[in-house]
């Protein structure tokens, strides 16, 4: 829009002519936002708000009478407020580039102000005492020209070949040094040791390798061994079968056979010998018939033939008593007993006889020649 201004946001906006800024200050201040402004009667100039840098390169004299060159780096920039503000652009708005040179030369007038109070060897270990310590002294001197410090850092520090630092850090040096050896053989005697576990490692990982290559081995050639024997295993095992049938067959042809013969040979033979024990027994029965039925025939025979001969028998034994004295005593009655006597005996030569005959069952029939022999024995 036509006569409108607004400034960026790094930006402060000047308007000079019309009526004073704040304070007194001959420009009004604007930032953040727009403005009209009225041509010709009203001026706008524009004061930038970013960070700026300046660097310092001086040669300073410590307490120890050491000269050191020092260089640091300052970054700065105008304060946000419009006090600030206001004093920045009556130094620096027409010749904005100032505001880092006219920051280097302070900064250089208070570094050597610090550098001469203090020695080496605090200026080398504390850097950062050392910023703080120019920052502090200057603090109210930038403030006066609007600009505010927002950090400083001390780059090097140079004893212009001297010897000094550098003997100074020597001791450090040689510490470091045998630290660094240390910790270089340390890290040779690591590296020796890990390179001894690695030899080991891989030692192992061979002899295991090895190991498991060769149980993998056995056990292919337990297979091909297990395979090659396969073939000849089944035809034993076949052959096998086939003799184990063979043998079955065999077997059951023997009991086949001892059947056919129990029942061609031995059943006819037991039928055989049963018949002829059958007929034997049947034989020795009819001959034991026989037998008790001659010698039943010839007992009654003989039984005839003595009682035929007892009157013999009687008499030749009263043949024994011619020419005898004998006496008789009771007369008729005692001739009679001794009749009877004779009788009597001849009947128990009679039975004796039997009775030898009976005992001797199943031999030979008496002939009739015993009964001459009894005969001739009474005789006698």
């Amino acid at each position: 829009m036509f006569g409108y201004r607004v400034p960026a946001p790094d930006q402060a906006m000047l308007i000079s002519g019309g009526r004073r800024g704040q304070g007194g200050a001959p420009f009004r201040v604007v930032t953040g936002h727009g403005k009209f402004i009225l041509p010709v009667f009203r001026k706008t100039r524009f004061l930038t708000l970013s960070m700026q840098e300046a660097e310092v390169s001086e040669t300073c004299v410590t307490k120890q009478g050491i000269a050191l060159t020092v260089t640091a780096v300052i970054a700065f920039k105008v304060g946000n407020d419009t006090e600030s503000i206001v004093n920045a652009g009556q130094r620096f708005l027409s010749d904005q580039n100032q505001m880092s040179t006219l920051t280097a030369r302070i900064f250089a007038g208070h570094l050597r102000s610090i550098i001469g109070s203090m020695t080496v060897e605090e200026i080398v270990t504390e850097r950062q005492k050392l910023a703080e310590e120019v920052l502090d002294t200057s603090k109210s001197e930038m403030a006066k020209i609007g600009l505010t410090v927002d950090s400083l850092q001390i780059m090097s520090i140079d004893d212009m070949k001297t010897g000094y630092i550098d003997a100074m850090a020597a001791p450090h040096k040689a510490a470091i040094q045998r630290q660094a050896q240390i910790a270089q053989a340390q890290a040779t005697q690591a590296s020796v040791e890990a390179q001894q576990e690695a030899e080991r490692n891989k030692a192992e990982y061979a002899r295991h390798t090895a190991i498991v290559q060769a149980q993998y081995k056995a056990e292919v050639d337990q297979a091909q061994a297990v395979a090659a024997q396969a073939g000849p295993l089944s035809q034993a095992k076949a052959q096998q079968e086939v003799l184990m049938a063979q043998t079955e067959l065999a077997q059951r042809n023997a009991e086949l056979r001892q059947q056919e013969l129990v029942a061609e040979v031995v059943k006819p033979a037991e039928a055989e010998a049963e018949r002829v024990r059958i007929t034997a027994a049947a034989e020795a029965e009819r001959m034991r018939v026989q037998a008790e039925a001659a010698a039943s025939y010839d007992r009654v025979a003989l039984d005839r033939m003595i009682i035929d001969q007892l009157p013999l028998i009687v008499e030749k034994a009263a043949g024994g008593l011619n020419g005898a004295n004998i006496n008789v005593l009771n007369g008729a009655d005692g001739l009679s007993e001794i009749a009877a006597g004779l009788v009597g005996q001849g009947l128990a030569i009679l039975d004796s006889v039997k009775k030898g005959l009976s005992e001797e069952t199943g031999k030979e029939a008496v002939k009739p020649q015993v009964i001459e022999r009894v005969q001739i024995d009474n005789g006698k």
